[in-house]
């Protein structure tokens, strides 16, 4: 299977555009790019029911936790204007190839 690319990456500021938590925002936490999806804190909490397991120290009883959600369903916030916005690419002088706000023409990556 191929690596799908996204212009989001790890600890970036998300906000959700589409699904059952809309307009909430979030930090990314891990991203699954074989399936172009990834775990945005606080978002799409999903319970899981775990059973007690002493030698791996579980406690057990009901575990909430966030689910992966699609790539395409969040916007990045841009770190400049604070707005969502789509990400462009540009190259630098000193050679650099950097993400960039597609609202403010800021440069996304710090």
């Amino acid at each position: 299977m191929s690596k799908l690319q996204t212009p989001i990456r790890k600890n970036d500021n998300v906000v959700v555009i589409t699904g059952k938590d809309r307009g909430k925002r979030g930090r990314v936490l891990r991203l699954v790019p074989a399936k172009n999806r990834l775990i945005v804190e606080g978002v799409n909490m999903v319970k899981r029911h775990t059973r007690p397991n002493p030698r791996q120290n579980v406690k057990g009883g009901v575990v909430e936790h966030e689910a992966a959600l699609h790539a395409s369903n969040v916007q990045l916030i841009c770190p400049d204007c604070g707005a969502p916005t789509r990400i462009g690419r540009r190259l630098l002088g000193d050679g650099r190839k950097v993400r960039i706000c597609r609202k403010c023409d800021g440069v996304v990556d710090r």
